[in-house]
């Protein structure tokens, strides 16, 4: 067992938020479903988590394979089903059901078919066939004891035929699933919007009639039903439980039903249909199956009820499969909502915080054992963890299984390759140890020496460089943490390349912000005109991000670039034990409130006289104001470089000579005529539209008598 040390530290944290950002980020979203099956799998196999059958609040008639093997069923089309359906329906009413739902759709009528019968087609031979069932579903309709299903469809709706529709005064509710990006179906949808409005789906339809309520909204916002607030992880969904892997819902055989409303064994249908839920769907191997959560333990077409007139077919045996008929997804929906056992699952702030937690434990894990020792702590605290959510699922809380399960083992690979390549290796320890937060020549330095670096500074002639993206943080609240992380690596990468390749080096990263130098580590003479050189180089380089890079789209990121030039103590600087090569003096202030100046003026670069002074002829400036900045009495002159000497535009020239005339008007008093200068050039230049309002506010009113040409900056 090692000794680990805050670099250590430093790395199994930085490598748990890698694990976890990656495994629990968007593209990766599948996992979460994942997580669904393998809980539903692990809880039927170690919990058996199974409740009894015949105490189920709902119950399917199935329209199986034995129904279209027996008469008068065998061989007829199903239109000509409807006189039996309605009988059997009206059965199971009388036996006490509380609703009844179709998972099955009849969108034509044998009374409108035109297949040739003799002489006429087959519908004019049936009218008035459906009579006694389309009575049947308007007495049921009425009582409020059915709802008919439909599929709803931007380009291929589904509906029963018009005259059920009629039937049943339209009492119709969508039967459409919630199919994941890898076709699973894991939740149902609470409501669709039909003509502007919500209209409860199928399930929670039959579960509000059976629990004689209706659907609204709770005060936390979710779906509320006889004060059952829904937990809904995807937005208007119910995110299923297939507790029992749908075995405890009985199902009967539509024939063997058909048989016995023959028999008139009323009893029969009072014990199995008393108080119940009913959906009518059909139950066969090859039509309307459905993966779910159960795909991986494997899920059963219900458990066979009781029989009341036929037997149970020879050779039909109850099998687990990784489908099943897509009425069970509905029955398990309905008694979700009736038992209040929807699966609660954790929102994805804290689904990453486990995540990155379980990362980062797994990192220290491999940062203190061997490499073996760390697998053997990986599988154990994995079974530990694993047996945990299991044993909050088996109370319908889902925590996160494979991305925490996922991430630790890529964090313990990184961690492993980190000891490997970094942490034990000796001759790589003052290089690598270093380098993120002390320059690249005073590392030569030290390696060179074989000392350690110690406190203590010097006083140099430097350019400070302080920038600031605008209105970011309004920015970064409508982006996701990835897109945030993205936009701001590839940011402060490319600003930072352009630092460094004018022989900068940037002192530290303040969330957006950039704190850098000139003329240190390094001596540089050049280092004012290298600085600008910087400045108007990030300047473009910004522009070329806002326009090409994807990160950056529809953002129009804008930054404010502060430069002074003056003596500093450069140097390592910070406590005995933990330093920094950084840089301190009233000069480094300065630059800092000329970064902030920049929007009193709408410019993106300010600098002071004393940068402007230093960089000699090499640019074609604009005096932009004298100010005073806050925290300071003296008056800065500050300017803007417009571009290489000789390389500005006609238009930056026409702006600078405006501007200037302007500025001279102003510190003469005549304010009217520095208005009209700067308002010449107002409409393109910001700078000079707000110095054009300031000269018309002092020439609509007295001037103070203390007035000065200084502008006095209130704010950093």
């Amino acid at each position: 067992m090692r000794r680990i040390g805050k670099r250590d530290i430093v790395a199994a944290i930085l490598i748990a938020l890698v694990a976890g950002a990656v495994f629990t980020s968007p593209p990766l979203g599948t996992l979460q479903g994942l997580s669904l099956d393998l809980l539903t799998a692990l809880r039927g196999k170690i919990a058996g988590d199974r409740h009894d059958p015949p105490k189920s609040p709902v119950v399917v008639v199935a329209i199986d394979g034995q129904t279209y093997d027996t008469a008068p069923f065998k061989g007829s089309p199903t239109q000509t089903w409807t006189r039996e359906i309605g009988r059997v329906l009206g059965s199971i009413t009388d036996g006490g059901a509380k609703v009844i739902g179709f998972d099955v759709i009849f969108p034509s009528s044998i009374e409108q078919s035109e297949i040739p019968f003799g002489d006429a087609p087959l519908g004019a031979r049936m009218k008035g066939f459906d009579r006694d069932y389309l009575i049947a579903l308007r007495q049921l309709s009425d009582d409020g004891k059915l709802v008919l299903g439909e599929i709803l469809s931007n380009d291929h709706q589904e509906r029963p035929d018009r005259a059920q529709q009629l039937a049943v005064r339209n009492n119709i509710r969508a039967l459409n699933v919630h199919t994941d990006t890898d076709d699973v179906i894991r939740r149902m949808p609470l409501s669709f919007s039909i003509d502007g409005k919500p209209v409860p789906t199928m399930a929670v339809e039959l579960a509000a009639r059976a629990l004689g309520g209706k659907p609204g909204i709770a005060p936390s916002g979710a779906t509320e039903l006889s004060g059952y607030a829904i937990p809904s992880a995807v937005p208007n969904t119910l995110t299923l439980n297939f507790r029992g892997l749908s075995r405890e819902v009985p199902t009967f055989s539509f024939a063997d039903l058909r048989a016995c409303v023959e028999k008139g064994d009323r009893d029969f249908f009072r014990r199995a249909f008393e108080g119940k839920v009913v959906l009518l769907g059909t139950v066969l191997t090859f039509d309307d199956r459905k993966l779910t959560s159960m795909r991986l333990s494997g899920g059963y077409d219900g458990t066979p009820g009781p029989r009341c007139a036929l037997p149970v077919p020879a050779g039909i045996a109850q099998k687990a499969r990784s489908d099943i008929a897509g009425v069970f997804v509905h029955a398990t929906a309905v008694r979700n909502l009736i038992e209040r056992d929807a699966v609660t699952e954790i929102g994805f702030p804290l689904r990453t915080i486990l995540t990155i937690a379980f990362a980062a434990i797994i990192a220290c894990a491999a940062c203190i054992l061997a490499p073996g020792g760390a697998v053997i702590a990986w599988i154990v605290l994995t079974a530990a963890y694993t047996a945990v959510t299991v044993g909050t699922f088996v109370h319908a809380v889902a925590l996160p299984l494979t991305e925490p399960a996922l991430a630790s083992l890529a964090a313990l690979a990184m961690m492993i390759g980190y000891r490997f390549v970094l942490a034990d290796r000796d001759e790589r320890f003052l290089r690598k140890s270093f380098a993120f937060y002390l320059a690249p020549e005073v590392i030569d330095t030290m390696v060179a020496s074989g000392k350690m670096p110690a406190l203590g500074g010097e006083m140099r002639n430097v350019t400070m460089f302080f920038s600031d993206l605008s209105g970011f943080s309004s920015i970064a609240e409508r982006m996701t943490p990835g897109e945030l992380v993205t936009l701001m690596n590839e940011y402060l990468s490319a600003m930072t390349d352009i630092i460094e390749s004018h022989r900068g080096y940037v002192d530290k990263y303040i969330g957006d912000s950039i704190v850098a130098m000139f003329g240190a580590p390094a001596d540089d003479p050049a280092h004012a005109r290298n600085a600008v050189h910087a400045a108007l180089k990030c300047h473009e380089k910004l522009a070329e991000l806002n326009a090409g890079s994807a990160a950056f789209a529809g953002h129009g990121l804008s930054h404010r670039i502060g430069l002074n030039s003056g003596e500093a103590v450069v140097g390592n600087i910070g406590s005995r034990r933990r330093f920094n090569y950084t840089v301190m003096s009233d000069t480094v202030n300065v630059a800092s409130r000329l970064e902030g100046a920049n929007k009193y003026y709408g410019t993106a670069i300010m600098a002071s006289e004393s940068t402007m002074a230093q960089t000699g002829d090499s640019f074609a400036w604009r005096e932009l104001d004298a100010i005073r900045v806050l925290g300071r009495s003296e008056t800065i002159r500050v300017f803007e470089p417009l571009a290489d000497k000789g390389a500005e535009s006609a238009g930056q020239k026409k702006v600078a000579a405006a501007y200037a005339e302007g500025l001279a008007c102003w510190r003469a008093r005549e304010f009217a005529k520095a208005a009209e200068a700067f308002e010449g050039v107002a409409k393109t230049d910001p700078a000079s539209s707000k110095f054009a309002k300031r000269a018309r506010a002092l020439t609509a009113a007295p001037l103070p008598p203390d007035w000065t040409p200084v502008n006095t900056l209130e704010g950093k």
